[in-house]
C-alpha cells in the first residue's frame, strides 16, 4: 500500500505541471493593445501603450505556464464601430485572453461590455470615466491608472482650499468630458465653491475662440479644461492668446494632463497649472529606473497611462501564474486576492466593482527658472491616499457591489 501511495505521489508531481499548462487555452495568452495609434490621443496612449505592455511581457519572461505571451495591436481611430468590431473579432476568432489600454472613454465602455459578454478580460488604463466602475462596471473589466473621480478630488479640491471658488467648465463633448465635469462639478460645490456655467465644445475642433470668449465672460475665478488629447493642448494654448490668466484675472485647472501634453505646451506656457495623476516619472529611484528603460524605447519619460499599462499586464500575467488558468472568472478572482507593490503603487488593490485602488498626487508644473534638467516638469503638492482618492465601495453605483 505504501508503495502504491509514493507511487500515485510521484505521478502527480510529473503530471501537476503538464495538467497546469493544460489549463491555458488554445496554449498561449494573447493581450491585445486597443488605442489610439494616429489621432488626437496618439500622444496620451499610442506607440507608448504598446510598449509598456510588450515591456512588462519581456520582464516576465515571455511565457506563462510553459507557454507563449503574444501581443497584438490595433488602433481604434476613436470610432466605437470601429473597436466593437475588432473587440468580437479578437475575443471569438483572435484568441485574444485581455485587451488593454482602451483610451477614449466611450470605447472603453463598450469593449468592457464586449469582455463580459465574451467571458475575457479588459484592463482600462486610457480613460478616465468613473462610470467604468460606477453604473457600467463589469466582473470583467478593470479600471486601473486613474478616474475622473479622483481627478476631481486631486485638482478641484485643492484650488477650492486657495480660494478659487467660482468655476466655468470647457468640456469636451464626449463621455469622458461629460464624466469629468460632472465629478469635478461635485467635489466643487460639496466644499463651498460654485458652478458658474459650462459650454460643451466638439473633441475634433480646432478653434476654441468662441468657446473661450464666452469662459472669459464668466469671470469665473477658474476656468477647468474638461478634456485630454490634442483639444486640451489647443484651448491651453487658445487660453493664454486670449490673456485669460493675465494679471492673475483668471486661473486655468487641466483636470487631465499628461506629461506628454506639458512638453507640447512647454514650461512657459503650462507653469503654475495645477494637476492631479497617478504616476510621475521623477518620484523616487523605482519610477526613475522604469522611465529610463522606456524612454531608451520612446524617446520620452512615461507618464501614468504607460505606468499603468505595465503594472496591470504584470499583475494579469502573475494572476494567471498564480491561478494556473488563463480563465477569466479565476483570474480575476486571483487579482482582487493579490496585492500590487511595484513602481506604479505599494499595496494597490483590485476592489469588487473594478477599481484598482492606489495613491493619486497633486502636482504643479514648474516654472522654466524651476526645471533642471529635460522632463523636470512637476512639483509634488500633495498625496492622497488611495482610499481617499476614489470613490467610496458605499457610494458606488456598481450592481456587483453588495450594500
Amino acid at each position: 500500500m505504501k508503495r502504491i501511495a509514493l507511487s500515485l505521489t510521484v505521478a502527480a508531481a510529473l503530471t501537476g505541471p503538464a495538467l497546469a499548462q493544460s489549463k491555458l487555452s488554445d496554449d498561449l495568452v494573447r493581450i491585445g493593445v486597443m488605442t489610439d495609434m494616429s489621432g488626437q490621443f496618439s500622444h496620451e496612449s499610442g506607440e507608448g501603450s504598446v510598449v509598456a505592455i510588450k515591456m512588462a511581457v519581456e520582464d516576465f519572461g515571455g511565457s506563462v505556464l510553459g507557454k507563449p505571451i503574444d501581443v497584438v495591436v490595433a488602433d481604434h481611430q476613436n470610432r466605437n464601430e470601429v473597436a466593437i468590431a475588432k473587440a468580437r473579432e479578437w475575443y471569438d476568432v483572435g484568441k485574444v485572453d485581455m485587451i488593454g489600454n482602451l483610451i477614449n472613454s466611450s470605447i472603453a465602455l463598450a469593449v468592457t461590455n464586449i469582455a463580459q459578454e465574451k467571458s475575457r478580460i479588459a484592463i482600462v488604463n486610457g480613460s478616465g470615466s468613473s462610470r467604468l466602475t460606477g453604473d457600467s462596471c463589469t466582473p470583467n473589466s478593470i479600471h486601473y491608472a486613474y478616474d475622473t473621480y479622483a481627478l476631481a478630488q486631486g485638482t478641484g479640491k485643492a484650488l477650492i482650499k486657495e480660494g478659487f471658488d467660482s468655476w466655468y467648465f470647457l468640456t469636451a463633448d464626449y463621455a469622458f468630458g461629460h464624466a469629468l465635469e460632472n465629478d469635478t462639478s461635485a467635489v466643487v460645490k460639496a466644499n463651498g465653491g460654485k458652478v458658474i456655467g459650462a459650454i460643451r465644445y466638439p473633441i475634433d475642433t480646432p478653434d476654441h475662440s468662441s468657446f473661450l470668449l464666452q469662459a472669459q465672460a464668466s469671470k469665473a475665478k477658474v476656468v477647468a479644461i474638461a478634456g485630454s488629447g490634442t483639444t486640451f493642448i489647443n484651448a491651453m494654448k487658445s487660453a493664454k492668446d486670449f490673456g485669460l490668466t493675465d494679471g492673475g484675472k483668471q486661473t486655468l485647472a487641466g483636470l487631465l494632463v499628461w506629461d506628454t501634453d506639458i512638453d507640447s505646451l512647454g514650461l512657459k506656457s503650462g507653469q503654475g497649472l495645477v494637476l492631479t495623476t497617478g504616476f510621475y516619472w521623477d518620484r523616487d529611484e523605482e519610477t526613475r529606473a522604469f522611465a529610463k528603460r522606456f524612454f531608451e524605447r520612446t524617446k520620452r519619460m512615461p507618464h501614468m497611462g504607460d505606468a499603468g499599462d505595465y503594472s496591470s499586464t504584470m499583475h494579469y500575467l502573475n494572476a494567471i501564474k498564480a491561478a494556473g488558468t488563463d480563465d477569466a472568472k479565476t483570474v480575476m478572482a486571483k487579482m482582487r486576492e493579490m496585492p500590487v507593490n511595484d513602481f506604479f503603487a505599494k499595496d494597490g488593490r483590485l476592489r469588487e466593482d473594478g477599481r484598482f485602488v492606489h495613491d493619486m498626487y497633486v502636482y504643479e508644473v514648474k516654472k522654466p527658472s524651476e526645471s533642471k534638467y529635460p522632463w523636470d516638469y512637476y512639483k509634488l503638492r500633495a498625496t492622497i491616499p488611495g482610499n481617499e482618492a476614489f470613490r467610496p465601495l458605499s457610494q458606488s453605483a456598481c450592481p456587483l457591489v453588495k450594500k
